[in-house]
């Protein structure tokens, strides 16, 4: 890959382009939050501590499937543990995580987030709270791969938030709806007299056949 300058360039703007969306749709303040995008065995991840929006064309980092740096001399995330836990068990080609506000307050009230939107079907049902290590731990990317089972994202308790893909935009979409699915479920439950109707597994199931088929590509 390193023999393909301008896909690896391509793929670096486009890597800090959606961390730079992170910040600006408020999934993550200065620094926190990752995102990641796997070229064949090569892994490009935002380094740490960097703000994003100092990120240019020279900060290209990227490691191998073990953690090995390979480009660039900046350090890369913390996260990088959960980062490679992912790509090692799925089809990932990318991940995002943050530390949204919303889906954060959620992972510290339920073991799952209740099916409050038939949108959970896009990330494989309910989606659940890994239980809470310390960031940057290889516990706490165990937890994760436990809560990521026939899932494509997963809250971290006291943490935040990581979805997959196979895109950065579809890895981004899919964080962004978890986010307005946790803000719904606390707007609504916060109704005092009130209790939320939740939707049955048929239906959740009925919707993702239905998902399946959205978008130009469908009937």
């Amino acid at each position: 890959m390193k023999d393909h300058p301008d896909q690896l360039a391509a793929a670096w703007s486009e890597l800090v382009a959606t961390a730079r969306r992170t910040v600006a749709d408020g999934l993550v303040v200065g620094t926190s939050g990752n995102v990641s995008r796997r070229l064949k065995d090569l892994v490009l991840v935002t380094p740490s501590g960097v703000p994003y929006d100092r990120l240019g064309p020279g900060d290209i980092t990227a490691v191998d499937l073990e953690g090995r740096q390979i480009i660039g001399a900046l350090r890369p995330t913390s996260e990088l543990p959960m980062h490679l836990a992912v790509y090692r068990s799925t089809k990932a080609t990318a991940v995002v995580h943050t530390h949204a506000p919303h889906a954060t307050a959620v992972s510290t009230l339920v073991t799952a987030l209740p099916p409050i939107h038939y949108m959970a079907a896009e990330l494989g049902g309910p989606v659940r709270v890994a239980p809470y290590a310390l960031y940057g731990s290889d516990e706490l990317a165990d937890h994760l791969l436990a809560a990521l089972r026939d899932r494509t994202g997963a809250l971290l308790r006291n943490h935040g938030t990581l979805t997959y893909g196979d895109s950065l935009d579809q890895a981004l979409d899919r964080t962004a709806q978890l986010e307005w699915m946790c803000r719904v479920w606390l707007t609504a439950q916060s109704v005092p007299g009130h209790t939320p109707s939740l939707l049955s597994p048929g239906e959740l199931a009925q919707a993702g056949e239905r998902l399946r088929g959205y978008g130009q590509h469908g009937d």
